[in-house]
């Protein structure tokens, strides 16, 4: 029994290390194909490479008879990042950071004039 409970651990040991480096390597990738500012570390974009990867093998699995999909195969990297991808679209759509209006000033905005002031980044050397 003990043995079996070593083996045990090891495999589970095993997938999730599998899916937290695919995970990390997914999210950095769905990060290169949008580029931008966001926040969030390596540890957000790990958790973000990781849920594009279950979300984008999930779907792949859903709408093709293939059987298992792993993050390993380069098709499961490609559903990843795909699904990596549309995670940060979203997040970004939702975060209203997609589109920045490029003029400072009153802007009719949600039925009434609001005064609007883009962001700006200032750094310091």
């Amino acid at each position: 029994m003990d043995e079996q409970l070593m083996e045990m651990a090891r495999w589970w040991a095993h997938e999730l290390l599998v899916w937290v480096g695919f995970g990390t390597l997914v999210g950095l990738a769905a990060k290169a194909i949008m580029p931008g500012r966001d926040p969030g570390g390596a540890v957000g974009t790990m958790l973000m490479g990781i849920a594009g990867s279950v979300i984008g093998c999930a779907l792949l699995m859903f709408f093709v008879d293939k059987g298992r999909i792993t993050p390993i195969s380069p098709l499961g990297f490609v559903v990843g990042t795909g699904g990596a991808f549309i995670i940060l679209l979203f997040y970004r759509i939702l975060s209203h950071s997609l589109f920045v209006e490029a003029e400072d000033g009153w802007h009719w905005r949600w039925g009434r004039w609001r005064w609007y002031r883009r962001r700006r980044y200032y750094y310091e050397d």
